[in-house]
């Protein structure tokens, strides 16, 4: 079998474990990144409901005295502790996995390209059985491979978040006032109906890669700390005259682990503007520089790391797994195919993909 298929089961297989452990977490995160977003939303479309239908008493009144501006909404949850408990309470454990098809779809297709990508861009810099490749040149092709990724992976991201704020607005009065002043959140019946709306209501370009930008951001240092600090501890580990095919399990996970907490925290923020951008519609014809001036305008700095302490003690585990199943299914694959073997570059530890 090519290097490239084992590649890209053994990120498909990766993906679909990881996200498995991971999705509760990540829909508490996106929750708390978009409350204030969304109830801003609502002052705003019922400020402007209630002034059209009663225009001339505002008038009045407004000749009279001039009301202050009402105050910033208050956050809907008061950490993220509060934020999994008040969901659980209110709507059920299971709907933590809101939206799940989703993601687990983009999860399992986003590190099949990941790792597909990740590979052939190794051999495109020179990698060959004997000839290693420097970390630096390591952690570049990581950043290449999430780049490329980006690309499938929005709309997978756009529908997610979508699903995932759905089922938060459910259960706040600013949601309830939204909903009836037409504001940003819709309600979908499902993944596909989620589609199809945002197709028809606001395109391709402008629904389903709304916030491309921001991920682009995101991935490319992301993944270039991700696979960096990855194949950094890898290699810390290997014993003298060793390779990587030595290294057990625990290695692999703690790898993964340190590699998934350095991904989330390479550049945050991008994420926060992404999950703005892409749960409210409003954001959808903005530039990424004025959504990102907005919320740091509206909340500083704690608004754009809103979410990453839950999201970083997520990561380790999902993150952790989804090196340690790569691994292991790509050591089954060499049982299976001996001439892998030969592929092992002995001084770096590192598998070559040039079989």
């Amino acid at each position: 079998m090519a290097e490239g298929y084992k590649d890209f089961i053994a990120g498909t297989v990766g993906g679909f474990s990881g996200k498995l452990l991971d999705y509760p977490f990540d829909t508490v995160k996106v929750l708390l990144q978009t409350q204030n977003s969304l109830q801003s939303t609502s002052a705003s479309s019922s400020g402007t409901a209630t002034t059209s239908s009663s225009i001339q008493s505002t008038a009045a009144s407004a000749a009279k005295s001039t009301k202050p501006p009402p105050p910033p909404p208050q956050p809907v949850y008061r950490g993220a502790i509060h934020c999994l408990t008040h969901t659980i309470e209110t709507r059920g454990f299971l709907s933590l996995y809101q939206g799940l098809s989703s993601p687990l779809l983009g999860s399992m297709a986003e590190n099949a390209v990941l790792f597909l990508s990740y590979g052939e861009v190794k051999r495109m810099l020179g990698e060959r059985p004997g000839e290693e490749l420097s970390l630096l040149q390591l952690a570049t092709a990581g950043g290449v491979a999430g780049a490329i990724v980006s690309f499938v992976l929005n709309p997978f991201e756009v529908i997610k978040v979508q699903m995932q704020v759905m089922n938060s607005a459910a259960n706040t009065s600013s949601a309830t006032s939204l909903s009836a002043s037409g504001g940003a959140t819709r309600k979908y019946n499902g993944v596909m109906d989620c589609v199809l709306q945002t197709i028809r209501n606001e395109g391709i370009a402008k629904g389903l890669y709304r916030g491309q930008t921001s991920l682009l951001l995101r991935e490319i240092p992301g993944n270039f700390c991700w696979y960096g600090v990855y194949e950094g501890v890898c290699l810390s580990q290997i014993p003298e005259g060793g390779s990587k095919r030595d290294l057990g399990m625990s290695t692999h996970l703690l790898g993964g682990a340190a590699a998934g907490v350095s991904y989330w925290t390479a550049f945050y923020p991008a994420d926060t503007v992404g999950s703005q951008m892409r749960a409210n519609p409003e954001y959808a014809s903005k530039k990424f520089l004025d959504v990102f001036a907005d919320v740091y305008r509206r909340e500083g700095w704690t608004g754009l790391y809103r979410g990453w302490g839950i999201t970083a003690l997520r990561a380790a585990p999902a993150h952790a797994l989804i090196f340690a199943m790569y691994e292991q299914t790509m050591g089954m694959f060499r049982r299976f195919d001996p001439a892998t073997e030969d592929c092992i570059d002995k001084r770096s530890g590192s598998i070559s993909h040039s079989s």
